[in-house]
């Protein structure tokens, strides 16, 4: 069983990505909290980007996760009936975004609370990559023949090679 749902991983990466094209190589600090700081802005005159990543880019850096587990499981459905949970989830340092935060999550609820489980998952990549990356298991036979199936090529395979001659040899 995945541990969160497909649209949140993809969006995680894409933050993960967006954030890595702003930095540039070599890394600008300052380039970046300038986006950061236009995007804060925007958001705080009202100007509402429906975007998941732009809001998760905004917030990333300014979000205290209080209850991980809790947001791990929040992952597990991108759309829920209930997006105010997540505000309960999450603090933030600074009065002001604090205050932001509050108002997004009044004005854009279903927006807020995906953009919150982005940034959220973007800074903790360790609890739901391993899962999503991991190999499926598969069941063991108890035929040990098989070890020695793989010891040169199949017979099949060197006829292959055998049919493949040039034809003007003949």
């Amino acid at each position: 069983m995945k541990r969160i749902d497909d649209e949140f991983a993809f969006q995680a990466r894409e933050l993960s990505n967006q954030i890595e094209g702003i930095l540039g190589d070599p890394p600008d600090r300052k380039n970046y909290n300038n986006v950061v700081k236009a995007l804060l802005a925007e958001y705080a005159k009202k100007n509402i980007v429906e975007d998941v990543n732009l809001l998760s880019f905004a917030l990333v850096d300014h979000l205290t996760f209080d209850k991980p587990a809790r947001l791990l499981t929040a992952a597990k459905k991108y759309n829920v009936p209930h997006p105010a949970e997540v505000a309960a989830m999450v603090s933030c340092a600074s009065a002001d975004y604090a205050t932001l935060l509050a108002q997004l999550f009044e004005s854009h609820p279903a927006l807020t609370r995906q953009a919150i489980i982005v940034a959220f998952l973007h800074k903790n990549p360790t609890l739901w990559l391993g899962q999503e990356y991991a190999p499926e298991i598969e069941e063991e036979d108890d035929d040990e023949d098989e070890a020695d199936e793989d010891e040169g090529p199949t017979e099949h395979l060197a006829d292959m090679f055998d049919e493949a001659q040039d034809p003007h040899e003949h």
